[in-house]
């Protein structure tokens, strides 16, 4: 599996399968990476985790979807609901769905994103976890209850403080996990995980944009 970081929680993910052929995923083409997103090509799959701006770019999927015809995209209910009324084919998982599409095997877990303030209406956020490999949680600290090799680490936003994202990876334990949803962030957002989280055996990747990863 090869990751490559575009911006924030903007990633393009190279699956290989048999045959030297690889599936290639894109995740939450928000307002962020609108640059980098938008020259992908060969995109497969689009996984969506919800529907703020920051990962979720109606414009920008749609003009994808045309270079793109043959993609699918997967989402939560609360970005399903847009995409029907916008007429676009999509399918909405929510926790403990899982499917095989292209080949990949998709699972997804949790419901709900993070709690931002109590004036503001829930807002629904599902965490991808893709090929028993690589976990994705969107806007959630979300526990999949099962093993993650790698992990997709939120560590700045306003629904998070980066020591409740250094607790939670040192919950789920991951073999490896490297910084997403960064976009807009202070510096110790990727310094202090950094500094904790190999000593508890996690092996931390501070991947940049543009930055890229392999992992087996």
């Amino acid at each position: 599996m090869h990751i490559k970081k575009l911006r924030h929680c903007a990633m393009v993910i190279d699956i290989p399968k048999k045959g030297g052929e690889a599936v290639r995923v894109l995740t939450d083409p928000g307002i962020y990476s609108l640059e980098e997103h938008d020259k992908v090509k060969g995109v497969d799959i689009v996984l969506i985790t919800h529907e703020h701006a920051d990962h979720f770019h109606i414009e920008s999927l749609k003009a994808l979807i045309k270079r793109e015809p043959d993609v699918q995209i997967v989402t939560d209910v609360g970005v399903g609901t847009i995409l029907a009324k916008e007429g676009v084919a999509h399918h909405v998982m929510e926790h403990g769905d899982a499917v095989d599409l292209k080949g990949v095997r998709i699972e997804a877990y949790g419901k709900d994103h993070a709690f931002l303030h109590e004036s503001l209406p829930p807002m629904s956020n599902v965490g991808f976890f893709l090929e028993n490999k690589l976990f994705f949680p969107g806007d959630a600290f979300t526990d999949p209850k099962k093993p993650i090799d790698v992990l997709a680490l939120p560590v700045a936003g306003p629904w998070m403080k980066i020591s409740e994202a250094v607790n939670y990876a040192l919950e789920v334990k991951p073999r490896l996990a490297f910084p997403v949803h960064d976009a807009v962030r202070i510096a110790t957002a990727h310094r202090i995980p950094e500094m904790i989280l190999p000593k508890n055996g996690i092996e931390f990747v501070k991947l940049e944009e543009g930055g890229e990863l392999d992992v087996r």
